[in-house]
């Protein structure tokens, strides 16, 4: 035994210094109060439209989309449904501000699987910031891209000769179209959590929301179609999206299919959003 290290210890004691271990929290690393969570987020989501300034080119889609969408559709299809493109335009519009905001909803899987795989949530671990706010963040600043998505559907429609009924009631459409558009990002988010090449991502969100935004109401009426898509077109959420839509537009009574689309984006936000923070935090 060492004789100075025990003089030393006796002396100590003797003057009634002790040295004890500092107490270990039990406190998750990164657990942050939610006003210091929310603040977080809010400073990720600024970071987010930062990233969005310094490459415009993530704004190609929400730009280029609503415009070829509107002008192919309503030439193409115009005639062969209710004789001219005119009368086709007020269909048309709603249909393609909610194909288009989905559509977008889906980068958001993408990025969060490019960032991933270079490391960036790696960096972000070692700030003392909650674990949730950079995912949070990135969602929240694709928001500004559904914005421009619809903002641009209108303009191209308005441009053609396309005039709603009630302006009040588009503006609100155009809000619950990006609200869902948030809502389904969470699942796309999921996928890019879960899958490992953005290209996978990508090609699995794509797959599935083919489907679901083409066998609805958006570009024809389901009278239209064989007994069993009618069922299924029928029962398709983008569907009752896209009559909350017109009916808004339209200034007729949407009260009902606004809702729906509510209750469906609340089920959506409720299952996803504690999913895809559990796989993320897991993942991270």
């Amino acid at each position: 035994m060492n004789t100075t290290t025990s003089t030393d210890g006796l002396a100590r004691r003797e003057r009634g210094i002790t040295h004890t271990a500092p107490p270990v929290s039990d406190t998750p690393r990164n657990a942050q109060p939610f006003s210091a969570a929310l603040a977080q987020s809010m400073t990720m989501t600024f970071r987010g439209l930062l990233k969005i300034k310094h490459n415009p080119q993530q704004m190609f889609d929400v730009i280029v989309l609503p415009i070829v969408f509107t002008v192919m559709f309503s030439t193409i299809f115009g005639g062969a449904i209710v004789g001219d493109v005119d009368n086709y335009l007020p269909l048309l519009i709603p249909g393609v501000l909610v194909q288009v905001a989905v559509a977008a909803s889906v980068v958001t899987g993408v990025q969060l699987r490019e960032d991933l795989d270079k490391g960036v949530f790696d960096r972000f671990k070692s700030l003392p910031i909650a674990r949730i706010a950079p995912l949070a963040g990135a969602l929240s600043a694709n928001a500004f891209r559904y914005v421009v998505a619809t903002v641009i559907t209108v303009g191209v429609g308005v441009a053609m000769g396309y005039r709603p009924n009630d302006p009040a009631g588009l503006a609100l459409a155009c809000l619950l179209v990006v609200t869902v558009a948030f809502t389904l990002s969470w699942i796309f988010a999921l996928v890019g959590v879960l899958l490992d090449k953005a290209s996978t991502v990508q090609g699995v969100s794509m797959l599935v929301l083919m489907p679901i935004t083409f066998v609805s109401n958006a570009l024809v009426p389901i009278d239209t179609m064989p007994a069993w898509m009618r069922t299924i077109a029928g029962a398709n959420p983008v569907s009752h999206l896209v009559s909350a839509v017109r009916g808004l537009a339209d200034g007729t009574d949407a009260g009902l299919q606004v809702a729906y689309t509510l209750i469906g984006a609340a089920v959506v936000l409720a299952v996803f959003v504690p999913v895809t923070l559990r796989v993320y935090m897991a993942k991270t």
